[in-house]
């Protein structure tokens, strides 16, 4: 033989025949495409051939090249005979318990009855032996080798039994559910069923790898679906005129009628196998993720195979035809890194969309949803309600892809990076451990051929689990929108931790279809059972699931791993609950654990729907601050604003500018509390409180002392009126309403306003540092300031339906927001009289 070093593509070593065609065969489904006629796929499967083994030029069947054929012939068989051995092993390892077991049914003491066992091992005898069969005859044959040999016979006979597979494939499902329950009910069997002996080669004869009762399962169906590209191989290197070549044709027409037949049962359930099941590849996670392509937000689907990371564009569906994907780049897990392959290179700059603009696109979305709901209300033609969930969709797409701005990078080690945006720490934690955990089974690398690549994103169309963008628009109306109100959560405590570190928990939910950080514990240092028992509360918009996060705060520069180009500190655990209305609506609360990879902490949970929390209530003490009219107050303290107020924000100008997430990030209910019973005493060491306290938990204060004034900030009479002036397009006629409206309110509401005012704006120019735009303030406290007292609210205190009033409430709460931004925006605020003038300008409070 001609060859140059190992021979291509084929070997005697039965794992390594494995290993090659766990490459060979990565198809996630049976190819019964039109490429699978000899005649095309000669070529498409041939190209791999020829180029992977570097010595055969060319498969073209020229005269000199004819040896060449039929001696490849030989390497094709001799790593098919490997194969069947291989295969052969897997079936005797699962023959072996069932002797034993049958023996132990008919005695008093049964393992399984005969019927469960039966149903496990249906049709494994008899697979067994037309293998044995197929491969003692052509063991003999390859061992004499000559050109003329033939084994076409043999195929064509292994073909014309597959129907006994078509019993087994058929039974495969049921025989996995009862060696499940089996396993369940009875300690031995799970025992026996996890430590199948296989024989591993000829050679090693002593020697045997541990499978399950699950891996061997799969296994025959792993085997009759590559029954069709064993044939194409050997069809490749058979010329045309050998007596073999119409055998092994009717062989392969014979195993893709068979195959075409099953494919369709086949592939959802190979789809649902784990990993260890089979070698060929499989998909194993997929979801929509935004890539930064030089600085622009691009949509993508990514798919997560087990052994390469795809990511793919949806093409535009043109007329009626079914979707279909892009393949934009693929990594194979082996080359796939997080760390930076050239530390010179620079984390791209992400492109922020303005606060605004995601709120704008949430306002429509709003009113989109308004409309349909109306509309079926109306029992208008589907028509109408087509073109408007259409329209919703692009504004959801959209708002999915301008909205996440957290960098999760992926490094190939050839070269290229690519920066994918995410919104929540937890998937892009999800992720990397999903791709690290699987790239311990990844030991080679490889590239596809153009063909295969095509057909590997031709699959991605039928094995994607995520259908659509994650968010509203795919929920039917029946399905909970998820919860519309605030929700309490305390952080009690967690233990399971090996080594003392400094530790924090951040909390995320879902708003919107995608999941948002909304809190921070402060970091508990030195321990392994931190205690933080701190209370948040988090206002939720539509969500359903509440996700938790424990890190290891990283003090020490050094230690830290460059993962994404920032400094990380490490996560320890994640978990995640749904918020289940019908747990949650008995107003209690509700302590629940989550686990997390050996950690588990303890929460507590209660929610509070909108129509009950957002209840302006005046209080009954008329001595205190809270719930008393700020008229009230300012004249007992014969001051402008409020002492509180004052207080408060002279703390948080003193060390809170620089806060991430001041006034967003939630402060301890506890401390809230306590700075409130502080403060409605007149309790002269308040000050010294505030200095101990966390800096959240001030501007948490503040914040619940605007919210539980008995009228808002903006009063009741003039809400309606800010409400319909912030909706003027004209920008003159708009400027000049909202000043007027504004400088018409009583006295201590305008100083204070104006107080609070400036103090905003000077937290937004710390932005770069703090996180918090004038946008993000004006989230916060716009409806704090705005949202009317009970009575005046245009929303009905029993809501109907429920869905409805959670689109008007997002719609009204959304033009509180405008209204503060608004202001806060205004270079100046102009005073057209002198008598306001003396007011602003006296703010020596």
């Amino acid at each position: 033989a001609s060859f140059s070093g190992t021979p291509p593509s084929y070997a005697y070593d039965a794992d390594r025949a494995e290993e090659q065609r766990r490459h060979h065969d990565m198809m996630p489904y049976i190819d019964d495409s039109p490429s699978s006629s000899p005649h095309l796929s000669s070529k498409s499967r041939g190209s791999r051939d020829t180029l992977s083994s570097g010595s055969l030029e060319s498969t073209k069947s020229s005269e000199p090249d004819l040896e060449k054929g039929l001696e490849m012939r030989k390497w094709v068989l001799s790593g098919i005979l490997a194969s069947e051995e291989t295969y052969l092993s897997h079936l005797e390892a699962l023959l072996l318990p069932m002797k034993p077991l049958k023996a132990a049914a008919t005695t008093s003491q049964p393992v399984l009855t005969s019927q469960q066992i039966e149903t496990i091992f249906f049709k494994v005898p008899e697979l067994y032996e037309i293998h044995k069969e197929f491969y003692d005859g052509l063991f003999p044959r390859v061992q004499q080798w000559s050109h003329q040999q033939r084994v076409g016979d043999l195929f064509q006979k292994l073909a014309s039994q597959l129907g006994v597979y078509r019993a087994f494939v058929d039974n495969y499902e049921v025989a996995m559910e009862t060696a499940e329950k089996c396993c369940q009910a009875n300690a031995q069997f799970a025992e026996i069923s996890e430590n199948l002996k296989a024989r591993s080669t000829k050679e090693s004869k002593d020697q045997t790898t541990k499978n399950s009762l699950e891996t061997l399962l799969y296994k025959p169906v792993d085997r009759v679906t590559r029954s069709t590209l064993v044939l194409h191989d050997l069809l490749k290197h058979t010329p045309v005129s050998h007596p073999d070549h119409p055998l092994l044709q009717d062989a392969l027409r014979i195993s893709q009628n068979f195959l075409s037949s099953i494919n369709e049962e086949i592939t959802p359930r190979r789809q649902s196998m784990t990993v260890k099941k089979g070698e060929h590849r499989q998909l194993l996670k997929d979801s929509f993720m935004v890539e930064l392509v030089e600085g622009a937000r691009k949509l993508r689907h990514v798919f997560l195979f087990t052994d390469l990371f795809l990511c793919a564009k949806l093409k535009k569906q043109i007329g009626g035809k079914s979707q279909q994907y892009d393949c934009k780049w693929y990594i194979p897990l082996t080359d796939l890194s997080f760390q930076m392959v050239d530390e010179s290179e620079a984390v791209p700059n992400i492109p922020l969309v303005p606060d605004e603009e995601l709120d704008a696109m949430k306002i429509k979305i709003s009113q989109i949803k308004n409309d349909i709901q109306r509309e079926k209300r109306a029992n208008k033609g589907s028509k109408v309600i087509e073109r408007l969930k259409k329209k919703l969709s692009e504004q959801e797409s959209l708002l999915l892809l301008m909205s996440p701005n957290m960098a999760f990078r992926v490094h190939n080690r050839n070269g290229k990076s690519y920066t994918f945006l995410i919104s929540s720490d937890y998937e892009r934690a999800e992720w990397r451990e999903n791709i690290r955990e699987q790239q311990k089974k990844c030991f080679k690398s490889f590239s596809l051929t153009s063909v295969e690549l095509q057909m590997l994103t031709n699959s991605c169309v039928k094995l994607q689990t995520v259908h659509n963008i994650p968010l509203t628009i795919n929920k039917e109306d029946d399905e909970s929108p998820g919860l519309y109100g605030f929700l309490n959560v305390i952080v009690h405590s967690a233990t399971g931790f090996k080594q003392s570190s400094n530790l924090y928990c951040t909390l995320e939910v879902d708003s919107f279809g995608y999941f948002v950080n909304k809190a921070k514990t402060r970091v508990y240092r030195d321990t392994t059972e931190p205690n933080w028992n701190e209370e948040f509360e988090i206002e939720l918009e539509g969500s359903q699931t509440l996700r938790i996060l424990c890190y290891e705060k990283c003090y020490n520069k050094t230690k830290l791993t460059k993962e994404d180009g920032e400094s990380t500190d490490r996560i320890m655990g994640k978990g995640q609950i749904q918020l289940d209305p019908q747990v949650l609506q008995d107003k209690d609360w509700q302590r629940t654990v989550i686990s997390m990879n050996g950690v588990e902490v303890k929460l507590s949970v209660k929610f509070t729907s909108r129509e009950f929390s957002l209840k302006r209530m005046p209080s009954r003490k008329q001595t205190g601050v809270f719930g008393v009219k700020i008229a009230i107050v300012t004249k007992r303290e014969r001051s402008k604003v409020p002492y509180i107020v004052r207080q408060c924000v002279e703390e948080i100008e003193r060390r809170g500018m620089e806060e991430v997430g001041i006034y967003r990030v939630s402060g301890v209910a506890t401390d809230i509390q306590a700075l409130k019973a502080a403060f409605d005493v007149n309790n002269k060491d308040v000050s010294v409180m505030m200095s101990e306290m966390d800096v959240n938990a001030i501007a948490g204060t503040l914040k619940l002392y605007f919210r539980e004034l008995p009228e808002p900030l903006f009063t009741d009479e003039l809400y309606p009126n800010f409400a319909e002036g912030i909706a003027l397009s004209d920008p003159v006629a708009k400027e000049s309403c909202m000043l007027n409206l504004l400088l018409s309110l009583p006295e201590p509401n305008l100083v204070t306003f104006l107080f609070l005012l400036d103090h905003l704006k000077r937290v937004a120019e710390r932005e770069s540092v703090n996180k918090m735009s004038l946008h993000n303030l004006a989230t916060v406290f716009g409806p704090t300031l705005l949202r009317p007292s009970e009575k005046d609210s245009k929303i009905p205190a029993n809501p109907t339906q429920p869905i409805t009033m959670t689109d008007s409430w997002s719609l009204e709460v959304m033009s509180q927001v405008q209204v503060l931004l608004y202001f806060l925006q205004l270079e100046t605020i102009p005073t057209p009289d002198s008598k306001r003038q003396s007011i602003l300008f006296s703010t020596e409070v």
